[in-house]
């Protein structure tokens, strides 16, 4: 049967599915292999689902099989469309039980039954997320990386990093709303904190702020934009450093902390008010970040989630924050498949020996 993982976000959806390419002593039924060639054959699904290509992964070793891993996400609000375009390819004739995580799990579980007459084996979302990041870091050694000089534009540049030794370290999802967690060791992880202020509070905000309507053309916004016509500053209110605290000048001390002002609020474009946006939520989560690492002790902080996809400005604003509020000591890590980690984890739990 064809193996899939899934993660039901509150914003975005992520399907995981293993391809096996080893020779199998089982010979697929015609209706697996007309399903493996649509998903393997296409990097588009109806209106809006998509396969990340460029995210795929060869050779993969799962319970002594050997396959690729392919990457696909839609967008959460079009679950109906899913169901529909699952339900004419032949899904529910193909599969009986699905793996699932993520609050989607439960909110859909009901449609799912009655649609494609599939049972849900739902797993804990932080469970799958943290086992996901350590078997897709164990499988791919180029996972994780950091940014050299990202507050230069010319400079910032992306360099891989070691984790041949994690632990412990502190995991920042960013989807919708944010969760951090701590990871001790193998098996051992506990949720220390988060906030509702997520990607899908830049989403909202942008869509009410500029008009906007996807994801995609809020980050395109947000690159075309000056968040210092919108924010207050700290040379705003000292007219320099505040030297005392090491507060350089640039810093935002107020996040759209100019908008009281009529005429700066006239003078600003939906591009300024984007990148604000964007700038208020990286700004937040890196600064809670810092603080958990403080607490827990480590010096290791992994950001992962699908707010970081394309998002290369909120990846080098955690890496400018954490450097600086660190004093140097700590570089912002990421991963090349952000968002993907609880749908794996999904994947690996439903390939587990009986």
């Amino acid at each position: 049967m064809p193996w899939f993982g899934m993660d039901i976000g509150g914003t975005l959806s992520k399907l995981v599915y293993f391809e096996p390419t080893d020779p199998s002593s089982v010979e697929e039924e015609d209706r697996v292999k007309n399903l493996r060639r649509y998903l393997t054959n296409n990097l588009s699904y109806g209106d809006s689902g998509h396969r990340d290509e460029a995210k795929q992964m060869e050779d993969v070793v799962i319970m002594q099989r050997k396959g690729r891993l392919h990457f696909i996400r839609f967008p959460t609000a079009h679950m109906t469309a899913f169901l529909e375009l699952a339900k004419a390819k032949g899904m529910a004739e193909t599969l009986s039980t699905v793996c699932a995580t993520g609050g989607g799990a439960h909110k859909f579980e009901a449609d799912i039954r009655r649609e494609l007459n599939m049972s849900l084996h739902k797993f804990d979302e932080l469970d799958s997320l943290v086992g996901g990041v350590e078997f897709v870091e164990g499988a791919n050694p180029r996972e994780l990386y950091y940014w050299q000089d990202p507050a230069d534009d010319s400079l910032a540049s992306k360099r891989s990093y070691d984790f041949a030794s994690p632990y412990p370290f502190l995991l920042v999802n960013i989807g919708s709303g944010v969760s951090i967690l701590a990871v001790r060791g193998p098996g051992e992880h506990a949720r220390v904190s988060g906030t509702s202020l997520g990607g899908g509070t830049f989403l909202g905000l942008c869509c009410l702020l500029t008009q906007c309507s996807t994801f995609e053309q809020a980050l395109q916004l947000a690159a075309r934009g000056d968040n210092k016509r919108v924010d207050k500053l700290v040379r705003d209110i000292y007219g320099g450093d505040y030297d005392r605290f090491g507060l350089s000048g640039d810093i935002v001390a107020s996040s759209f902390g100019q908008m009281n002002v009529q005429e700066r609020a006239e003078g600003v474009s939906k591009e300024d008010l984007a990148r604000a946006t964007l700038m208020m939520i990286t700004n937040n989560i890196g600064a809670l970040a810092r603080l958990c690492c403080k607490s827990e002790g480590t010096e290791r902080c992994v950001f992962v989630g699908n707010f970081l996809r394309i998002n290369t400005i909120a990846m080098r604003s955690l890496s400018t924050a954490m450097e600086y509020w660190s004093n140097g000591t700590m570089k912002a890590l990421f991963c090349e498949h952000e968002g993907y980690f609880g749908a794996v984890g999904c994947l690996l739990e439903l390939m587990k020996p009986c």
